[in-house]
């Protein structure tokens, strides 16, 4: 799930619910303005707005809702009726095929096409494709490290300089009576965990994604298993939260911060909210590996910038978009934000260097490079309400579940039931 941190959100929903009465492109003075439609933050979007705005063309945002699936609901609804008030878009990865595959989003011009190829992460280029070609441009991508307090894993007798597995972490929180931040609830951000957990099996959730709702469907299989495993030793151990089966994001941060708190998978905003607070005993390593000398899968999540077929001045839009997802772009909203660049270059922005560990640097970019993506298929929606049906509550998964839910998504893909 891409994840920004937001504060002051009743002004953020302020803001969305006034999104559908703005419908201006221009100005007298002739210099075009370009609306981008941004997920919520505290403010990075907007500064780059500004700073990259030009006597040519003034960007302003406005403000999609806090939930990706509530952005997806606004934004479809808009393209579909072809409303010309949006420029551009800061998509969630799991919609980007979706909206690229119902002829939403403008071409990127083949000359783009190879400058944000050339200078962006393999995985961020692939989350940001349709059809062989750059749908979107990507423009920040995080991923998911385990984060850990040091004085627990030394208690729990731990080398957190090796690759750690998930029985190892639970096992090491109920030896020293803390618990383990995930994100459960029944939403989005539970289907990344599940995705990353069946990766880091060795599997997948689908597959022949070309093949459109006839997809194969291959969460009934020794990675699936493996995955419910895994979230049934949690949800049945002392662990668990107590609010495991509603923890989002926000959540799970709060029971790792909490004096009982011990390990916490999450996005890389964890280490600038805190490490002042933490210091010397907040410490960071991959993903857990689902399977023992296998290699985990962390979750990829994070934003490319859309620009909308419907746009009045699409060639303005590109220019805007060139500017807002340079490295120089992306490394000022990793530091602003704490999401990280898309790119290799903007992780050597200066600042943000000095804002964070030369090692943390490193692990989120082989993250990123070792990332496994959500499938992307324009029935994703579809895919991940099937799977949020049938995997939650936590303490409801067993080994039957990768079968159950199997049948179901592929009832849903082909209209045999619904969501």
């Amino acid at each position: 799930m891409t994840r920004a941190r937001g504060r002051g959100l009743a002004a953020c929903a302020a803001a969305a619910l006034a999104t559908t009465t703005l419908a201006a492109c221009g100005s007298s003075s002739g210099r075009a303005e370009i609306i981008w439609y941004t997920n919520p933050d505290n403010g990075g979007q907007a500064a780059l707005a500004k700073d990259c705005s030009t006597p040519q063309y003034k960007i302003t945002t406005q403000i999609l809702p806090q939930d990706a699936t509530q952005q997806r609901v606004q934004l479809a609804r808009r393209l579909n009726a072809h409303d010309d008030s949006i420029d551009l878009m800061s998509l969630d990865p799991a919609y980007t095929a979706e909206l690229a595959n119902a002829g939403y989003l403008a071409t990127i011009p083949a000359a783009l096409q190879a400058t944000l190829k050339q200078q962006s992460f393999k995985g961020a280029v692939a989350a940001s494709s349709w059809d062989g070609k750059l749908a979107v441009a990507p423009f920040w991508s995080n991923t998911q490290v385990l984060w850990y307090k040091k004085s627990v894993a030394q208690k729990a007798g731990l080398d957190m300089s090796k690759p750690v597995t998930w029985d190892q972490i639970i096992d090491a929180a109920v030896k020293t009576h803390t618990k383990v931040g995930v994100q459960a609830n029944k939403y989005e951000g539970y289907v990344v965990w599940i995705n990353a957990l069946v990766e880091g099996a060795g599997g997948d959730i689908v597959s022949d994604l070309g093949k459109g709702d006839d997809a194969k469907v291959d969460l009934d299989s020794t990675a699936g298993r493996e995955a419910a495993a895994v979230i049934a030793k949690l949800a049945h151990s002392s662990a668990a939260p107590p609010d495991l089966s509603i923890a989002q994001e926000g959540q799970s941060e709060a029971a790792f911060a909490a004096s009982n708190g011990g390990f916490l998978t999450n996005w890389t905003y964890i280490y600038s909210a805190h490490h002042d607070a933490m210091k010397d005993d907040l410490g960071y390593a991959r993903f857990p590996e689902t399977v023992a000398g296998t290699p985990s899968r962390p979750p990829y999540g994070g934003i490319g910038i859309g620009v909308s077929k419907y746009s009045k001045h699409i060639d303005l839009d590109m220019a805007a978009v060139k500017c807002l997802t340079s490295p120089t772009s992306q490394g000022k909203y990793a530091v602003a934000e704490g999401n990280m660049p898309a790119s290799p270059a903007g992780y050597a922005y200066p600042a943000l260097t000095k804002a964070y560990p030369a090692d943390l640097l490193a692990l989120f970019q082989e993250s990123v490079n070792d990332a496994g993506p959500r499938p992307e298929t324009p029935y994703w929606s579809d895919i991940s309400g099937a799977i949020q049906s049938t995997w939650h509550p936590p303490a409801s998964v067993n080994s039957g579940t990768p079968a159950k839910s199997a049948s179901f998504i592929d009832d849903v893909l082909h209209g045999r039931s619904l969501l």
